[in-house]
C-alpha cells in the first residue's frame, strides 16, 4: 500500500474527522498527509475541537487483519467505489470490502436501518 492511501484511511479514521471533513481535509491540503500533519494545528486554533488522529500502528494492524480474510479497502476515487454512493454528500471515505468487487457495478438494492434514526433520517 502506498504511503498516500495508507494516510487517507488514516484521516478517515481519525476520530473528530468524519466524511465532510475528511473532504475538506483533502481539498485544502491536497495529500492526506498535509493534512493528518495540519489537523493538530487546525484544532488548536479552533477552540480545541476534539480530534484524535487514528494511530499509524491501528491502521498496519487492521490491513493485517483484512488481508488475511482476503477483505480490502476501497477509497473514495477508486474505480471501484460505488459511483452512486460516491454522490452522497457524506458518502464514507472508506469501505471495507470482502468478496466479488465485480459486484459493486450491478444494479443493487440497499436496505439500511437503525434502530434510533436521526430526525434527518427520518426525513
Amino acid at each position: 500500500m502506498d504511503q498516500e492511501r495508507f494516510d487517507r484511511i488514516r484521516l478517515a479514521r481519525s476520530e473528530g474527522v468524519g466524511p465532510v471533513g475528511y473532504r475538506r481535509l483533502l481539498s485544502r491540503f491536497g495529500t492526506a498527509g498535509e493534512a493528518l500533519r495540519a489537523v493538530p494545528e487546525l484544532a488548536r486554533q479552533r477552540g480545541g475541537r476534539s480530534v484524535r488522529l487514528a494511530a499509524e500502528g491501528a491502521i498496519a494492524r487492521e490491513a493485517g487483519r483484512l488481508a488475511a480474510i482476503g477483505a480490502d479497502w476501497l477509497i473514495q476515487g477508486d474505480s471501484d467505489y460505488p459511483a452512486l454512493l460516491a454522490e452522497a454528500g457524506d458518502a464514507p471515505p472508506v469501505l471495507t470490502i470482502r468478496g466479488n468487487r465485480a459486484l459493486l457495478h450491478r444494479v443493487c438494492v440497499a436496505v439500511v436501518g437503525a434502530r434510533n434514526a436521526s430526525a434527518a433520517a427520518r426525513r
